[in-house]
């Protein structure tokens, strides 16, 4: 089947939402996903959106906690954007009357989380912000919105001048072909590539993966975020445990009561997150239980529905006052090289999300960063395609070599989520990092398969080798510890690699004094505006 349209949207997150939210106001779009369209790290987010609401806060100030959680690795212009658009932003969506949690007075309620220095997190069903808000977006989405559930992207398509034009899709019964003016890619994270994680057991890096093979540049894949508090019951991870129960007076504690963070960091347990993370994954390895303790929260239950929820679901007794925690995979900092405006160094191939890589987070993501980013720059690439958006006239396909059918020997799904916890996990080293590469598919090898007559989960078997084969040679070649980058023989940050970027394109890379080619956002305006 053979669909043309003016838009195709990969993902179904607040990101691609929001995108499709704007742009319907002049384009005919469609969404694609590859599950139930609120089966995503959107609608399963605990924390709130970071933004500056109140009169005792400043984007200066948010723009300075988003620097230092980053360790200084960043695109600071793109920071200064995210910070000032996403406080327009936000006040746009309260002033349509998204629900925002507030006092018995009207005032918004705004909660504290770690390493922002002023209460600025806004909430929406206490610990329910990201469904609440992909609930409230999905609502308000027109008719000439088509979304398509259970529908897999596995190929980009570029015409013979390189612009991306579509995009081809397997759904359960058949294979579909997308012929677009513009392909955004907002397909979320790469969590489930480990064993523990927060994400979505199908969130594999697709996006990412998707985009590399077709030539886009990659980006700042050695940074992988840890969270350090998923529920842990029997062996196994069960969902989170947001940063706001911390914000709310929890703290870390072994099974004695001890408490992990007391002298460690000076903002305790409301440190940025790979140093929480870091402390929990060293005092578990060193054979203790880790826990939260709530006893100094009242009202718990009334605050926190969605983890008493997953609490007595498993069985965990919260008159206790302590859930068990363990680090696992949250949010991934690299992906897709991207702008403000979502432009990739592929024209009228657009990224926006956690699978872009704007800049903005750095070696470690900012507490509650991420729905603000999806919202902001979702809002700001779809506002700039509405002014400057052209409506593609070439479909000429380019066509590429003669492809094989064979698929190189891959880890099953289970293995290769052991191999990248224990060997690019919290904590890597050369010796693991080394072992592992050697046993993932190459650039060549992969970008050599035919992929129109294998199944789903083969090929998403396929994007999870890709995926983490870019997070591991990331890390093996920077060669020091900076933020959510941890190497047990380079435990330093090191002068050599402050505003380094390892950039990937087509098996190859480079390491780059910033982010972005030089020109690299005017060529692209050129290019597809």
């Amino acid at each position: 089947m053979i669909i043309k349209t003016d838009i195709v949207i990969i993902g179904s997150g607040v990101a691609a939402l929001q995108s499709a939210k704007v742009l319907s106001k002049k384009f005919q779009v469609h969404i694609i996903t590859k599950s139930d369209i609120k089966n995503g790290s959107s609608y399963k987010a605990q924390g709130g959106i970071a933004a500056v609401t109140s009169e005792d806060d400043e984007t200066a100030l948010h723009f300075q906690d988003t620097i230092a959680a980053g360790e200084h690795h960043h695109a600071e212009m793109n920071v200064q954007t995210l910070v000032e658009e996403g406080k327009i932003a936000i006040q746009q969506l309260i002033h349509e009357q998204f629900p925002v949690d507030r006092h018995y007075d009207g005032k918004i309620m705004l909660g504290l989380e770690g390493a922002h220095s002023k209460q600025r997190i806004v909430h929406s069903g206490g610990d329910a912000t990201g469904k609440t808000l992909v609930n409230y977006l999905i609502e308000t989405l027109p008719k000439n919105v088509t979304i398509h559930e259970f529908e897999m992207a596995y190929e980009l398509l570029l015409n013979i001048e390189g612009e991306c034009v579509g995009v081809k899709t397997k759904t359960n019964k058949e294979n579909r072909t997308y012929f677009a003016s513009y392909v955004i890619v907002a397909t979320g994270g790469a969590g489930a590539l480990y064993e523990y994680t927060s994400n979505c057991p199908d969130s594999f890096g697709d996006g990412i993966a998707l985009s590399y093979l077709a030539g886009a540049n990659i980006a700042d894949m050695e940074f992988f975020q840890f969270h350090p508090s998923l529920i842990y019951v029997d062996g196994q991870t069960r969902g989170l445990a947001s940063e706001a129960v911390r914000g709310e007076g929890g703290f870390f504690v072994d099974e004695k009561g001890n408490r992990i963070m007391d002298g460690v960091h000076p903002l305790g347990d409301l440190a940025p997150r790979h140093i929480t993370a870091f402390e929990i994954y060293k005092k578990r390895a060193e054979g203790h239980e880790v826990y939260i303790d709530i006893s100094n929260i009242e009202h718990f239950e009334e605050k926190f529905p969605t983890i008493t929820g997953i609490c007595i679901e498993h069985g965990i007794d919260l008159t206790s006052k302590r859930i068990p925690i363990a680090p696992g995979s949250h949010f991934l900092m690299g992906g897709i090289v991207s702008d403000a405006y979502g432009r990739t160094s592929i024209p009228r191939l657009l990224a926006v999300g956690e699978t872009a890589c704007t800049g903005v987070h750095g070696a470690n993501r900012l507490a509650s960063n991420s729905l603000l980013e999806g919202i902001t720059f979702g809002k700001l690439m779809a506002e700039e395609l509405l002014q400057k958006g052209t409506i593609q006239k070439n479909f000429n396909v380019m066509k590429k070599a003669a492809k094989s059918i064979d698929v190189p020997s891959l880890f099953t799904r289970s293995t290769l989520q052991k191999e990248m916890i224990a060997k690019a996990g919290i904590v890597r080293n050369e010796e693991g990092l080394s072992d592992l590469l050697k046993k993932l598919p190459s650039f060549e090898q992969v970008a050599m398969i035919d992929l129109d007559s294998l199944g789903r989960e083969t090929i998403e078997g396929i994007f999870m080798h890709v995926t983490a084969s870019l997070i591991v040679e990331a890390a093996l070649i920077r060669k020091e510890s900076r933020g959510a980058h941890i190497r047990k023989d380079y435990p330093e940050k090191s002068r050599e690699w402050q505003q380094q970027w390892i950039v990937f394109n087509k098996g190859n890379y480079d390491v780059r004094d910033g982010l972005y080619e030089q020109y690299q956002t005017t060529k692209n305006a050129r290019a597809v505006f």
